[in-house]
């Protein structure tokens, strides 16, 4: 059996009919650049979130970069931040000349909070929080709470969250803005790049919408100031939106998948689980299924030779850890003997019982659990 880490052609053919006919009716109305449907995208993105305003862009990256700008972010300031991201995080830092500063991460892999204070300093423009795996920082609230004290912005990673809660708040609406990715493989996927910014301030998002146009305002003509071209595509908005509508449905299937591996792998000492799926105070969504375990190399070459698709996180390596960055001397052992086990399994809508099943029996006959 193949199970592939994720399976692009099955999303596209799992409704091929209603992605055609939007491509259709999108292309037939010569509807390609801030257009209506980037309109009605950005409405609904912001009701499912529970923000005021959504801005759609190009992709997640320039979200980041745009939010950090808009919010002063320049030479000279720090940024507080995780190694346990995508490069992008923390590139987006570097390239407004800013100085990203690295906090370990807590037993939920997220920002460990309890050693926020101590990385703060009178150079704190802003912490950027992290909300991996469809989990939202276990200590977001004080986290918050923290940075109003100082007068630190709270821009949020939240790539991973689109649909999480934490204390009925949805990932992205803790802090000032909160920034999501659409790449093809995330909680919401367009086919291409795409990505957008939430937040509740009128005036942030008016700027956000004018930095991702070139600086123009109203009118093609009205140009306020300097900008960037990161416009969401029409053609991607439109299908982002039908999708964004059958997003509970797939959220829950994630869950539920999510819930089948930890009761077939709960018992393997060597392995250390996420928490299962829940309901009460948060809702995690399981952007991907991220497990800690002992022999994980050699537990990598086992599942491909079984023609499992499992990953390990940005290739094994915290941001810190890339040689070509130059980004050593952070002291954060949380975070290396994090990537020294992490892999990731197959997680995905569509993702049929016998794959998961077949994913458990491989990982127990790997370490000789008996079912």
């Amino acid at each position: 059996m193949k199970v592939p880490y994720f399976d692009y052609p099955l999303i596209f053919k799992s409704h091929e009919r209603e992605h055609m006919d939007i491509i259709h009716s999108t292309l037939s109305r010569g509807a390609y650049i801030m257009g209506e449907d980037i309109e009605r995208f950005e409405e609904n993105l912001a009701r499912f979130t529970g923000s005021r305003f959504a801005v759609g862009m190009g992709n997640c990256t320039d979200a980041l970069l745009l939010a950090l700008h808009a919010a002063g972010v320049g030479p000279g300031d720090e940024v507080v931040s995780v190694s346990h991201t995508f490069v992008a995080t923390i590139e987006v830092i570097k390239f407004l000349g800013a100085t990203p500063v690295f906090i370990d991460i807590a037993e939920d892999h997220n920002m460990d909070v309890d050693k926020l204070q101590a990385a703060l300093t009178p150079r704190t423009k802003a912490i950027v929080p992290v909300q991996l795996n469809g989990r939202i920082c276990t200590a977001m609230e004080r986290l918050v709470d923290i940075a109003k004290g100082r007068g630190i912005t709270v821009i949020e990673d939240a790539a991973q969250s689109l649909g999480a809660t934490l204390n009925g708040r949805g990932g992205g609406t803790f802090g000032l803005a909160g920034c999501f990715s659409f790449y093809p493989a995330k909680l919401l996927g367009a086919f291409g790049d795409a990505g957008a910014a939430i937040t509740d301030n009128e005036g942030f998002a008016r700027a956000l919408r004018r930095l991702r146009d070139h600086g123009r305002e109203n009118t093609k003509t009205n140009v306020a100031g300097w900008g960037l071209n990161s416009r969401l595509d029409n053609l991607h908005a439109a299908l982002l939106d039908f999708k964004l509508g059958l997003l509970p449905a797939a959220l829950g299937e994630r869950r539920a998948i999510a819930r089948r591996y930890h009761d077939g792998l709960s018992n393997i000492e060597a392995l250390r689980l996420p928490p299962p799926p829940v309901d009460g105070d948060r809702y995690d969504v399981f952007q991907n299924y991220e497990v800690e375990a002992t022999r994980r190399d050699d537990l990598a070459a086992h599942l491909g030779r079984a023609g499992i698709g499992a990953i390990m996180p940005w290739g094994g390596k915290g941001v810190h850890q890339i040689e070509a960055l130059d980004m050593g001397g952070a002291n954060l052992p949380r975070t290396e003997k994090f990537f020294a086990q992490a892999i990731m399994l197959p997680i995905y809508p569509g993702l049929k019982d016998e794959q998961v099943e077949y994913i458990i029996n491989s990982i127990r006959d790997f370490y000789r659990i008996e079912p």
